[in-house]
């Protein structure tokens, strides 16, 4: 299965398959910790006698409470994070955090060639982010000999480190983070104080809501519904109002066409969207337009063709807009793209 198939099943037809089977021995896991805090101790020590209060404060602890628990421990101004979240790393790079490693994954359409999503790929090459490991199950040794003092991942999705907690924590105060049900400015808001980075969370939501402010004022909203639609050609997705996705184009002034009545197929527990029949879909949208998120447009012209699609309103009038193929997962990078196409369809 290629990245663009493992990106398309996330949107629930089975999830992401071919994890790995698990991890190395605690044993293992236990001698290179033990290893680590030997050689991280001396540090410790030798730059407190020689910076004082500064490094006092470097050294500051305390409790963050997160989506898997709370966590101990916790640097106040940390300096080694490695991400075990491919999405959670668009938020942290925005931030300028220390980020040093991520989880990548497999390459495709929608990364870089050693598995970053290319909306943030050029700011993980300038900061010299590594790959940590490639794949959605977390590679705990390689973790491990990162030497990170704190560890990012997402309690959602497909990278989902939940069960992997406890061998992570091992490692280093371990934070996970829950990022289909909330806005992306949320999230980074709650990364920003977690993290001692608050100023500059302020100022990335800033930044993002004087762009959307602009653009709002400068583009024509049609007065039909936007559908927000992901097609999986046996079925199709829909994103909710309450979407990443769907809140962003309603601070610019869209109206968000609501799922069909009735329960869908969800992936891992995601309130963000949810995947309906073709039929149900196009029966819910009759005139809405119909804004594809993360497809070529091959892929939008051959859903389009279909014949539950092509005598709606919306195929007919050409109303029909492609939000580009790093919509799937918003971060400050991609909702910025999202934006830029909004303008120029709708300018």
């Amino acid at each position: 299965m290629n990245g663009r198939q493992l990106d398309r099943s996330a949107t629930g037809r089975g999830g992401f398959s071919g994890l790995r089977a698990g991890v190395r021995s605690a044993a293992v896991l236990a001698a290179g910790l033990l290893a680590l805090t030997a050689c991280g101790g001396g540090d410790t020590a030798d730059k407190g006698s020689a910076n004082g209060k500064n490094d006092k404060a470097a050294a500051a602890t305390r409790s963050v409470e997160h989506d898997a628990g709370t966590a101990e421990k916790v640097p106040a101004q940390p300096k080694r994070i490695v991400s075990v979240s491919v999405t959670m790393t668009g938020h942290l790079l925005a931030l300028d955090a220390p980020v040093i490693a991520s989880q990548a994954t497999p390459p495709s359409v929608i990364t870089d060639k050693q598995g970053f999503f290319t909306q943030w790929s050029d700011a993980a090459a300038k900061n010299s982010v590594k790959v940590a490991y490639q794949g959605f199950e977390p590679d705990v040794e390689k973790v491990l000999a990162l030497k990170p003092d704190l560890i990012i991942g997402a309690s959602s999705g497909a990278e989902n480190a939940e069960k992997f907690y406890d061998k992570l924590s091992v490692v280093a105060p371990t934070l996970l983070y829950r990022h289909d049900d909330v806005s992306w400015q949320d999230l980074t808001t709650r990364l920003g104080k977690d993290l001692g980075l608050e100023k500059r969370a302020g100022e990335v939501v800033a930044a993002h809501e004087k762009r959307v402010g602009e653009v709002k004022a400068a583009i024509n909203v049609p007065k039909q519904s936007a559908a927000l639609v992901r097609d999986n050609q046996s079925a199709m997705t829909v994103f909710t109002p309450e979407s990443a996705q769907g809140r962003l184009l309603t601070s610019l002034g869209f109206t968000v066409l609501e799922p069909p009545a009735g329960k869908g197929q969800t992936q891992g527990g995601r309130s963000d969207f949810a995947e309906f029949s073709q039929e149900k879909v196009a029966d819910t949208a009759k005139d809405s337009s119909l804004l594809f998120v993360s497809h070529t447009p091959e892929e939008i012209t051959a859903a389009t063709a279909r014949p539950v699609w092509k005598d709606l309103a919306a195929v007919k009038d050409k109303r029909v807009y492609d939000l580009g193929l790093d919509t799937f997962r918003l971060d400050y990078y991609s909702a910025g793209n999202l934006i830029d196409k909004i303008e120029k369809a709708f300018g």
